[in-house]
């Protein structure tokens, strides 16, 4: 069986979103909203952003099977079905974000930012007033493709790229999701390091030159988590 290329994932996870493209578009505007109500506290911003690229890869998997299986499931199928392990990586991952930057602000001094990691209303006029669209963009998303980079960084470290959607599509249990997942790692090694890198570098840009883009960024993860998942574990797309 002819190994999986990095440029076909990608080439695949594009075209994917011509098969729904009014679902994808409008999850992506929903996670965009998500991400600027998550400027309210920086703990509840990386929590909403977690969930959002998670469930992205149920509404993949529902955009797959409505337009391609003979009993299509409805939308709220895939919310019901990826929310709740959703929400525990979310605060996972909050837990991983909050005791890393406890420790470094007692180090420092800086004791009044572990109160602020949990509320610092940043949406005010004074904050948006004579300020680009670009700039504003910027502002809101910026912790956006921080937590990206930082759930892939904790997901590759202590689990696998694949352990969320064996967890949620096969039932595999956390050891079975790494164990697979690992193993499937280490013989496309290759492809997946090229995918890493291409979102590590997209969510850099994103930081600054597009910062519009942030939202797409991330549907366009969880749909290249989707279509690497199914290449190897159910079948060529």
């Amino acid at each position: 069986m002819k190994k999986p290329k990095f440029s076909d994932w990608l080439r695949e996870s594009l075209v994917f979103v011509s098969r729904g493209p009014l679902v994808w578009a409008g999850y992506t505007i929903f996670v965009g909203i998500m991400m600027t109500i998550g400027r309210i506290s920086l703990a509840l911003g990386i929590v909403l952003s977690v969930m959002s690229l998670f469930v992205g890869i149920a509404v993949a998997k529902y955009i797959d099977l409505k337009y391609s299986a003979e009993n299509p499931v409805g939308f709220y199928w895939a919310i019901n079905k990826s929310l709740p392990l959703a929400v525990l990586a979310g605060l996972s991952i909050v837990m991983f974000w909050f005791l890393f930057m406890l420790i470094a602000n007692l180090l420092t001094g800086e004791y009044y930012k572990i109160a602020q990691f949990f509320f610092y209303l940043e949406l005010t006029p004074e904050n948006i007033n004579q300020r680009s669209t670009q700039e504003i963009a910027n502002w809101v998303y910026s912790y956006a493709n921080i937590t990206l980079i930082f759930t892939l960084l904790m997901l590759t470290t202590f689990a696998s790229w694949f352990s969320y959607p064996l967890m949620l599509f096969k039932d595999n249990s956390w050891s079975q999701a790494i164990e697979k997942g690992n193993y499937a790692i280490a013989r496309n090694q290759k492809a997946i390091y090229k995918m890493l890198g291409f979102i590590f570098v997209e969510a850099l840009l994103c930081t600054t030159v597009t910062p519009l883009l942030t939202p797409v960024l991330y549907m366009l993860t969880s749909t290249m988590m989707y279509v690497s998942y199914t290449s190897l574990f159910e079948g060529s797309q």
